[in-house]
């Protein structure tokens, strides 16, 4: 009997306590030569010291696909949504700029 199912398909679930996600406007990311650490940081005008929310750690060829998988997503949203202004911060922005540190 045929199926429709791709058995190459990966079935992913994202568990309750992970779906609202966290917010994040800044990331430092940092890398040995092993892998590379992503650090998902939430900086709010007045708020206290920045705070990692999230920290993802990945092989350095996990983090070139999603280097890739980034821009391919980027190009699509602005290609239905216009281009994404960068604003620099240091040019009015209302951030300071952190110092990572691993």
């Amino acid at each position: 009997m045929p199926t429709n199912e791709n058995p190459n398909q990966v079935k992913i679930t994202v568990p309750t306590e992970v779906e609202d996600g966290v917010y994040s406007n800044f990331a430092v990311i940092t890398h040995s030569t092993a892998e590379f650490i992503l650090d998902f940081i939430r900086m709010l005008p007045n708020g206290g010291s920045p705070k990692v929310k999230s920290r993802v750690v990945m092989a350095p060829e996990h983090a070139k696909r999603l280097m890739y998988a980034l821009s391919d997503n980027v190009a699509k949203y602005e290609k239905v949504n216009g281009t994404i202004n960068l604003h620099d911060p240091r040019q009015g922005g209302s951030f300071p700029t952190p110092q990572g540190e691993a």
